[in-house]
């Protein structure tokens, strides 16, 4: 008789607490993924989370800036944003929604807050293209809240799945789901799995396999999180080893170590294992690709 081997857990290889800074045109918020992570973490550039009740933080937003090379993935938890791009698309980004933005070749846009008061809360994640999709025609996509799959478990916990495909166990139950992006094959070749955990009050499991080469993380934003034998508590990010064929991730319920339900943040993805060369807001294989970006801005060549 052939028996299943026990599955093997990804351990945690570090905790990260994110800085401190601004950006746009004085927007406060903390950088968590920075730019000596971009090899260790690739295909993901950069995780920004912002958060405040204070309009003087965030009121400013993000006036006219170009991109090129690569893709920005913005979530809001709480708050509306306008969204203008020199392409001509416009949105509203607002509470539980994505904007999905393939810059390519280029593009100038803004984000810019339709609120004068309330919380304000989101993320903004880069992901990078390969070197042959870097000039790509830019593209644009607006996600609402109601248009994001969720999977639910009978305990509560909820997993709502922004990207890729979803396959493991919820609370031990099975979850399959695909999410609100999910391309397939060469057209996403970084297979970027996106989810927002949310493990309400009485906590909550999620068990998934993973391919061994894609590198994951996790970001606590509420409330803790036990990966294997570490706990995580928020904000503060995991950078998940490889050394295992599956994740394990449990909220912990009000009561055990944490005041408040566990919200998490996990993405994995496939590294694309090329150069990184990046200045400001342009993402390219090499310096001279940096300058002609910046040159074609200088030019208007970017919209």
């Amino acid at each position: 008789m052939t028996t299943t081997p026990p599955m093997t857990f990804r351990t945690l290889e570090r905790r990260v607490r994110g800085q401190a800074t601004t950006d746009g045109a004085g927007v406060k918020l903390t950088r968590v993924l920075t730019q000596d992570l971009q090899q260790r973490l690739d295909p993901f550039l950069m995780l920004d989370h912002f958060a405040s009740d204070d309009p003087n933080d965030y009121i400013a937003g993000f006036p006219n800036h170009p991109h090129r090379g690569f893709e920005t993935v913005t979530y809001m938890v709480a708050g509306r944003m306008r969204h203008r791009d020199s392409a001509g698309n416009e949105g509203l980004l607002q509470n539980g929604g994505v904007q999905w933005m393939t810059t390519g070749r280029g593009l100038v846009h803004s984000e810019l807050p339709e609120q004068e008061s309330g919380v304000m809360e989101g993320f903004q994640l880069w992901l990078n293209l390969p070197g042959r999709d870097k000039l790509c025609a830019p593209s644009y996509r607006d996600i609402q809240s109601a248009d994001i799959p969720e999977v639910r478990s009978p305990k509560g916990a909820v997993a709502r799945v922004i990207s890729g495909e979803l396959r493991g166990k919820l609370d031990g139950m099975e979850a399959q789901q695909t999410g609100a992006v999910n391309r397939s094959g060469e057209a996403f070749p970084t297979q970027a799995l996106y989810l927002d955990l949310n493990f309400d009050t009485t906590g909550g499991v999620l068990e998934l396999p993973l391919p061994a080469q894609h590198h994951a993380l996790v970001y606590v934003y509420r409330g803790s999180l036990r990966l294997g034998a570490d706990t995580l508590d928020a904000p503060l990010m995991g950078i998940l080893a490889q050394d295992g064929a599956a994740v394990r991730l449990e909220g912990l319920a009000c009561g055990e170590g944490s005041a408040e339900p566990c919200r998490a943040l996990f993405i994995a993805g496939q590294p694309l294992q090329e150069p990184i060369a990046q200045y400001g807001p342009f993402v390219m294989n090499t310096r001279a690709e940096l300058m002609q970006a910046v040159e074609d801005f200088q030019s208007g060549q970017l919209g």
